[in-house]
């Protein structure tokens, strides 16, 4: 039971035409597919097909679409008004509200009308699949195909087997996928699919740093934008995004997987959503808004202030050393004893712990020890982390030595894993589990998330370049540390780190 998805002749209907109908009937009808177009509010399949009508125009004003390309693309789109009318389709495309009932209610009257041999594929982003399924009389042919918004432009799409779904569908769906131009990427029925599942790392943990008081979101976005490579800072993407949607995905997932505590998500997100501080929509979030822009956010200048002198902490050498050569950049050599003298700055490196552990282990005077994240790039931006004791004095020396060279610099209080290490370790944890719980394709769960969230790397290549044994050390650390079960590593990821494997590697 599927459909020839190369087929000159392939017929689909399109069941929903806003945004989301919209975008994957444009792709169709590029891809020389006959669409029709259905929604239950009269005249809106028309209207639909007109605003594709103007961008095609745009298109073909930018020299993206010739004048043949137009007229055959708008001749394939055929709005209808009854139901009915979608009895020959090869494959019906739900794309209509979030609600269970709803789409239960849909695939029933599709199914009085569509032949026995039709796909039925729903669009959802949160539902289950398989109970979308279960009210059909043929679960077998119901599968999902979730775009992303904008569907031209976010070249990913998940096609999901549902528990009872047939794999040829899937398969059919997978080549449908690849004539629309988009990249498929398959996956088991679970909540969040892949994309929802590994985005849960990002915006949970960053809260969960600003719940503890480490930093102010512009600090907390300064360090994942230029550290660790984000486009959008988590607080940034969170405005972006609108706390009205993101807080109930965030508290959907984590009560779907039975408060699993890698998911939970932050009081702090929900008090905000309720006070009306939704993000750039309302003007307020975490950020002001004036005429569409953010509000810079006003930044003090660095101190003036130098050390007298340095120590290095060897007790982690290749950071040790990432940190000497940092120092020397800044034109600075520091002390070669195993012991710091009386008056100088001392840096330690923590991995997954904090300065204080740091201090404690090394009998160190916190308050002129300071901690530097050294894991990721340094060059535009550096981490300066404090222990509970470290003084002005120290404090501003060492952020006027690490802002000589005019890079920026983020004073952290402490926290186990600081904020670039403890967000990607959460990340990488989250891919690396999706991974062990066979949702997914190693290969698949990057792709997923670099094309649909738009993160630097996805998080098993990540987790690679980091090293499997570096991040299992940090999550390690910060289990310790705290106890929180959120942090325990993932199997995956375990194994790995001990047999030296790359992350990627498939189950055989």
């Amino acid at each position: 039971m599927s459909f020839e998805a190369t087929s000159t002749n392939l017929r689909i209907a399109i069941v929903g035409t806003g945004a989301m109908g919209r975008g994957i009937a444009q792709i169709a009808a590029q891809a020389g597919i006959t669409v029709l177009m259905h929604d239950a509010l009269e005249g809106a399949a028309a209207k639909a097909r007109d605003a594709l009508g103007k961008t095609f125009e745009t298109l073909r004003q930018k020299g993206r679409m010739s004048d043949d390309a137009v007229q055959g693309a708008m001749a394939r789109l055929q709005p209808v008004e009854r139901i009915a009318q979608l009895a020959d389709a090869a494959l019906v495309i739900e794309a209509i509200v979030e609600d269970l009932d709803v789409k239960r209610a849909l695939f029933r009257d599709l199914e009085a009308v569509v032949g026995d041999d039709c796909v039925l594929a729903t669009n959802t982003s949160s539902l289950s699949v398989t109970a979308i399924a279960a009210g059909c009389t043929r679960p077998e042919r119901v599968v999902g195909f979730h775009f992303f918004n904008p569907v031209p432009l976010m070249k990913v799409v998940e096609v999901i087997d549902g528990v009872r779904g047939a794999p040829e569908v899937g398969d059919a769906m997978i080549a449908l996928a690849k004539r629309m131009g988009h990249e498929p990427v398959r996956a088991k029925d679970t909540p969040g699919f892949i994309v929802n599942h590994a985005g849960r790392g990002y915006g949970t943990e960053a809260l969960r740093l600003l719940g503890e008081n480490v930093a102010a979101p512009h600090v907390i976005d300064a360090v994942l934008r230029e550290q660790a490579g984000f486009r959008l800072g988590p607080f940034e993407l969170l405005d972006l995004t609108g706390l009205d949607v993101s807080v109930p995905v965030m508290e959907s997932i984590y009560h779907q997987y039975f408060e699993e505590p890698r998911y939970r998500p932050s009081p702090l997100a929900a008090q905000r959503r309720v006070a009306g501080l939704l993000g750039r929509k309302t003007g307020e979030g975490y950020y002001r808004y004036a005429d569409g822009r953010a509000v810079a956010v006003p930044s003090a200048e660095a101190p003036a202030a130098r050390p007298a002198s340095v120590w290095v902490s060897s007790a982690r050498p290749a950071l040790a050393e990432r940190a000497r050569e940092l120092l020397a950049r800044l034109g600075v050599t520091p002390e070669s004893g195993a012991r710091p003298s009386d008056a100088a700055l001392c840096i330690v490196t923590p991995l997954g712990d904090d300065v204080t552990a740091c201090c404690v282990r090394e009998s160190l005077d916190a308050k002129r020890t300071v901690g530097l994240d050294l894991l990721f790039d340094n060059e535009r931006h550096r981490s300066l982390i404090l222990s509970p004791l470290t003084t002005p004095a120290a404090r501003d020396a060492a952020h006027g030595l690490l802002a000589s060279d005019k890079a920026g610099v983020s004073v952290l209080r402490d926290s186990s894993g600081a904020v670039a290490q403890r967000v990607v370790a959460t990340i990488v944890n989250i891919g690396c589990d999706i991974a062990q719980q066979g949702i997914a394709a190693p290969a698949d769960i990057d792709r997923a998330v670099t094309l649909g969230l738009g993160y630097p790397h996805g998080p098993l290549a990540w987790g690679d370049r980091l090293g499997a044994a570096t991040v299992f050390e940090i999550l390690a650390n910060m289990h310790a540390q705290g106890g929180d079960p959120r942090y325990r590593a993932s199997p995956w990821l375990r194994r790995r780190a001990a047999l030296g494997m790359s992350l990627l590697t498939p189950e055989i």
